[in-house]
């Protein structure tokens, strides 16, 4: 007599249970590495973005013979009734002229040229008679198509800061270095009709020397450099770093903070970085955070680097004092059409921020780099700010940021 088989169907619940767990285990070990390989391909996206930018500054040289200015575009003309819309007002940041050179010719035409394109539902100020003059207006007008128009070269796709509303101005990661002082380094002394000082017709001797004694870096606002201007040498000067555009979180290394005169020594044309590190206006709880009570822009447009096409320390470019991710401060309650600025490096990426060097070299420079003392006042022709031509006080840090103050980078960074 033969015994018949049954077959077994199915799993048990205990076994089924047992299959999810080990699912959900795998699922929780995997996922971090899928994250911090997701944020590895974005960190090296971020990183052929400068590569191509320190391409664009080098065949801009071979072409001009000089570093692309910042600080650019067309002068205010005595009678001009409305100069932010006939003019620029040599508003106009580095990465404007760099547009050819990084595939974005069809772009540069459109600003090069005069232009009738007005963002949908806007209308042509009358004052230019229905159409934008070559080089554009002022770069805070949201009206014109350019400087709302986002180069995707400029993003750092690990920056996910955005001005969600409408006809609001794009945005930079990337912003050229000023270097370790602060006077005259929002116009390099050069006033908006193109003279050194206020005057509208003539240089005045003071903007000149002041000027010139503060503004040591790989760019001088509304002046022509070339390489052969660093004497450091390219491999040891920082051309552009990488910077964080606002969350609306009220970050440190994403806002600017106001009214900070605790930082001015005696006033806004010296200035001492701890005091924009340190202070009231940082949440003693949240260290990373400013304080509720501290002032900072709730406006897209003048948020921390909102602007691509504005040449200031606020938008376009930043200070080597306070070391990466630290935190940004104005002296007064603007977005700093003055000296009073720290403008800080800084990024998204864990521990730090990419640097481009002269010589078109990227690096990644940690948040732990020397900085010297943030307790000294920056280089200023006056005292009590330090004497013109003196050793940065800011550490390997600051002297990668001078262009020809001759100082030893003996260790690297």
């Amino acid at each position: 007599m033969s015994r018949s088989r049954t077959s077994r169907q199915g799993f048990t619940l205990v076994e089924l249970l047992v299959v999810i767990a080990i699912i959900g285990v795998l699922v929780g070990l995997l996922l971090p590495a899928v994250q911090a390989a997701r944020e590895a391909a974005r960190r090296m996206s971020c990183s052929n973005n400068f590569k191509q930018i320190g391409l664009a500054i080098h065949n801009y040289h071979s072409a001009f013979n000089q570093v692309p200015m910042n600080g650019t575009g067309s002068k205010r003309e005595i009678g001009m009734n409305d100069a932010t819309n006939q003019s620029n007002r040599l508003f106009l940041s580095w990465l404007v002229p760099i547009l050819p050179y990084i595939e974005q010719q069809g772009l540069w035409e459109s600003i090069s040229n005069p232009s009738q394109d007005v963002v949908r539902g806007q209308t042509i100020p009358g004052s230019v008679n229905g159409t934008w003059p070559a080089m554009g207006p002022c770069p805070w007008q949201t009206r014109y198509v350019p400087w709302v128009t986002q180069v995707p070269a400029y993003r750092c796709p690990s920056d996910g800061g955005s001005a969600s509303g409408p006809g609001q101005l794009a945005r930079s990661n990337y912003a050229c270095s000023v270097g370790d002082a602060v006077d005259r380094a929002h116009n390099g002394g050069i006033n908006d009709f193109g003279f050194f000082g206020n005057q509208n017709n003539r240089d005045e001797n003071w903007a000149v020397t002041r000027a010139r004694a503060a503004q040591r870096g790989f760019f001088w606002n509304r002046n022509k450099t070339q390489f052969r201007d660093v004497l450091d040498g390219l491999s040891n000067t920082i051309a552009a770093g990488e910077v964080v555009t606002s969350g609306g979180k009220r970050e440190i290394k994403a806002e600017f903070v106001r009214n900070i005169t605790a930082m001015r020594n005696p006033n806004d044309t010296i200035l001492i970085p701890a005091r924009c590190a340190q202070g009231a206006h940082i949440d003693p709880t949240r260290p990373q955070f400013y304080d509720p009570s501290a002032t900072v822009s709730g406006s897209l447009s003048q948020a921390k680097h909102a602007r691509w096409a504005d040449s200031r320390p606020y938008y376009t470019a930043f200070h080597t004092m306070l070391p990466p991710n630290g935190a940004n401060c104005v002296h007064a309650n603007n977005d700093g059409n003055h000296s009073g600025v720290i403008s800080t490096a800084g990024s998204r990426h864990a521990g730090g921020a990419h640097i481009l060097m002269g010589d078109g070299a990227v690096k990644f420079i940690t948040d732990s780099i020397d900085t010297g003392n943030l307790e000294s006042p920056t280089v200023c022709r006056n005292a009590p700010g330090l004497p013109a031509g003196s050793q940065s006080p800011y550490g390997i840090w600051g002297a990668l940021g001078t262009r020809d103050v001759k100082e030893v980078i003996d260790e690297e960074f």
